[in-house]
């Protein structure tokens, strides 16, 4: 895809990981709308703003209809705001595991629901969804996260399929070990997660890079380096050997 001069909607775009693909964009000669939630810090410069709060059905049709033709002339729709819960099943907040969901698969569907018929007429665009080693690695500790990036990775799978011969393609990131504030939070729920047990931590910026990197080469994924990648592989083995590195990092309270 040739990023120069096209059009960018980049979603969580205000820190960690889509922070940093905003600004890899903008390096690159793509003008970047900045999807932030509301009351979070600014976007990187030479980025357009636009407020958008994925945990809200409503906020996501308001953001949309107020970019009026600018939402038609999006080539590039990178899904990557995200949130975390996580910690046994019966300790987690039920309002989390709802917005958890919203965020992350129902929002995203929403978003790119939204975005995919401008696509459809001029017959090119790509839409880039973020997924998780643990949507193919299901860990203890992670278990609707993990839920929720298994299913962006299918949908990105499904609809890659439904978009055959439109002009439209698709593109999955699998993140492994990125040092990011999301990765502290998920450390504190499950000590062996796989972004947490020195995985091959990653600058953000250096992850980005590779991920523009894809998006300009048309990759269908772009997966983790290193021991992440070799455990999605194993996560296609036999469940046991998943099971027995799930074992060397999780105890019940």
């Amino acid at each position: 895809m040739r990023l120069e001069r096209s059009t960018c909607l980049v979603t969580g775009a205000s820190r960690g990981i889509g922070r940093a693909i905003a600004t890899e964009l903008v390096d690159r000669g793509a003008r970047v709308l900045a999807g932030t939630r509301p009351g979070s810090e600014d976007p990187p410069s030479q980025t357009t703003r636009v407020t958008m709060d994925l945990s809200s059905r409503e906020s996501i049709e308001s953001s949309c209809d107020g970019l009026a033709d600018e939402l038609g002339r999006v080539d590039l729709l990178v899904n990557n705001a995200g949130t975390y819960a996580g910690g046994q099943l019966e300790t987690q907040d039920v309002d989390s595991i709802y917005d958890l969901f919203q965020v992350n698969l129902v929002g995203l569907a929403h978003l790119t629901r939204r975005v995919l018929p401008g696509m459809l007429e001029r017959r090119s665009g790509k839409l880039v969804n973020h997924s998780s080693i643990v949507g193919y690695m299901h860990f203890p500790g992670v278990t609707t996260y993990a839920a929720s990036k298994a299913g962006v990775s299918a949908f990105t799978d499904s609809l890659r399929r439904e978009l055959k011969g439109s002009g439209v393609t698709t593109m999955e990131i699998v993140t492994g070990g990125v040092n990011t504030d999301m990765l502290d939070r998920a450390a504190e729920s499950f000590e062996g997660h796989p972004e947490t047990s020195g995985w091959q931590w990653m600058d953000p910026a250096e992850w980005a890079r590779q991920i523009v990197d894809g998006i300009e080469q048309d990759e269908r994924t772009v997966g983790p380096p290193g021991r992440a990648r070799v455990g999605k592989v194993l996560a296609s083995g036999p469940a046991f050997l998943v099971d027995a590195l799930a074992d060397k990092g999780f105890e019940r309270s």
